[in-house]
């Protein structure tokens, strides 16, 4: 008797057991399926362009290829930007070339825009690397930390919105 229970113990938990397996292999192709609907979803092109060699780089060009690379990005006509070069860094392994792009959104009413917001762009050419490959390009959007690189982030009009409406909020704090 001790041997057929046993066998019915042992038939129950192998039950048990492909229950569980079944309901873990059914949730696990049901979290897949959601995964792969999600990513279809949001599927995008990020806008990139080609970029120079290095041994073709000049300040102007690089001002240029920025202004190329910031027609890519989706942003509403009435922004308007001013681009200009600002200094350049000798490091141990490279040159940076700094760059600063003022955006902002003048109207009729207020030709002269309450406060602008700043993209900063650094073109850095290698001393080490073969004149042949393209320049190393990334740029941080004023008040934020995170670096983007080209072809790599999706820029987007939130980020300059922002940093003008945190200024314009801090200027009505202030009393002159």
């Amino acid at each position: 008797m001790d041997e057929e229970e046993d066998e019915e113990d042992v038939e129950n938990i192998k039950e048990k057991a492909a229950f569980i397996v079944d309901k873990m292999l059914q949730d696990a192709m049901e979290s897949v399926r959601l995964l792969k609907k999600e990513e279809a979803g949001v599927k995008y092109k990020i806008p990139n362009i080609t970029w120079m060699r290095c041994k073709d780089f000049t300040i102007g060009k690089g001002l240029l290829q920025i202004e190329e690379y910031m027609r890519t990005w989706e942003l509403h006509e009435s922004w308007l930007h001013w681009t200009n070069y600002l200094n350049n860094e000798e490091l141990q392994y490279s040159t940076q070339y700094r760059y600063r792009v003022r955006w902002s959104i003048p109207t009729c009413r207020k030709p002269i825009p309450r406060a602008t917001a700043c993209v900063y762009f650094v073109i850095e050419i290698s001393k080490i690397k073969p004149s042949t490959l393209p320049i190393e390009v990334f740029f941080v959007v004023e008040t934020n930390k995170l670096i983007h690189r080209p072809g790599k982030s999706r820029f987007k009009e939130k980020w300059l919105k922002d940093v003008i409406e945190s200024k314009i909020v801090m200027m009505e704090t202030v009393d002159f």
